[in-house]
């Protein structure tokens, strides 16, 4: 059975933990009222705030910069005042309510999805309670208008999109070949960003 915590890690490389805080990481949980999973909690301690591949952010609750509870906070916000209906998606099947298999859709709650991270194509991806049947799956919204949903954890969602699967809906794939390339935003004034790459993977 593949470790996907490990094998995310050993594409983008020896972790650099620069802001791992458990007291943020409590401060978040208990404003959601509900814990987040371990595994990503481990990969945005290990890397974020990063940049991977180009497409794929993640943020961090302890930095002022880039920071993971005002991001979903944010999120939360602009999809909360969004008036869902059961229609309002192209193919009401594969909506979100039908990926939880639960008739209401809130955000940012315990019970609710969880914006964990996003694109810059525009796709969102939320923790959801089940997906499919799966408990603490992804939920994707696409750019496209329609939903996603992922019956897995958040590392092995993240290793397929390294690996060039479509992980944001039909024809989403992101594949680049050779080491996983990342960035690190600047995070104070006048400080520049850091690109660098993960080791290669032969691929």
């Amino acid at each position: 059975m593949t470790d996907y915590l490990r094998a995310v890690i050993d594409m983008i490389g020896p972790p650099e933990n620069r802001y791992a805080d458990p007291a943020a990481w409590a401060r978040l949980e208990a404003e959601l009222d509900m814990a987040l999973p371990t595994d990503y909690k481990t990969l945005v301690d290990a890397y974020a705030p990063i940049q991977i591949n180009g497409h794929l952010s993640l943020s961090h609750p302890a930095t002022e910069w880039w920071n993971l509870g005002e991001e979903i906070r944010e999120t939360t916000s602009d999809w909360s005042r969004t008036a869902w209906q059961r229609d309002s998606t192209n193919d009401p099947e594969s909506g979100p309510r039908v990926i939880r298999g639960l008739p209401d859709l809130v955000f940012g709650v315990r019970g609710g999805l969880v914006p964990l991270t996003s694109t810059d194509r525009g796709d969102v991806v939320f923790l959801a309670p089940r997906v499919h049947g799966f408990p603490g799956g992804m939920c994707v919204a696409c750019e496209d208008g329609d939903w996603a949903g992922y019956p897995m954890p958040f590392a092995e969602w993240l290793y397929r999109f390294l690996i060039g699967e479509d992980m944001a809906g039909c024809k989403s794939a992101a594949f680049y070949p050779g080491p996983v390339r990342w960035e690190y935003p600047p995070m104070a004034p006048g400080e520049r960003s850091h690109v660098s790459q993960g080791p290669e993977r032969g691929m």
